[in-house]
C-alpha cells in the first residue's frame, strides 16, 4: 500500500476557507476518481511560519493507480486549487510506501 501525501501551507486568513472547500469539494471529486482508497487530512502543529499548513494523505493500493491519476486527474483538479488560491499557497507532494 502507498501514500500520496499533500502539504500546504496557505494564508492564515484564508485557512478556514480552504479547509472547507478542501472538505466539501476538492476530497470528494478527487476520491470520485476511484484511484484512492481512503485520505486523512491532517493540521501540522510543529510550522512556525505565517500560514497554516495541512497534510492531506490519500491510500491508494499499487503505483499504476498514482501514474494514472497524475496523468489523467491531477492537472484538472489541481488547476481548480491554483484558480481559486493562487499566489495565496505553497504545496508539495510527496509519494510514500506503507512498510
Amino acid at each position: 500500500m502507498f501514500i500520496y501525501s499533500v502539504t500546504v501551507s496557505i494564508e492564515k486568513d484564508l485557512a478556514d476557507e480552504w479547509h472547507q472547500w478542501m472538505k466539501t469539494i476538492h476530497i470528494p471529486m478527487v476520491m470520485e476518481t476511484g484511484y484512492f482508497t481512503e485520505y486523512k487530512m491532517c493540521k501540522v502543529l510543529n510550522v512556525d511560519d505565517e500560514g497554516q499548513t495541512f497534510s492531506t494523505q490519500y491510500t491508494f493500493n499499487q503505483m499504476e493507480d498514482i501514474e494514472n491519476y497524475m496523468a489523467k486527474e491531477a492537472p484538472r483538479l489541481q488547476a481548480d486549487m491554483k484558480t481559486l488560491y493562487e499566489g495565496k499557497y505553497i504545496a508539495f507532494r510527496t509519494l510514500l510506501e506503507i512498510v
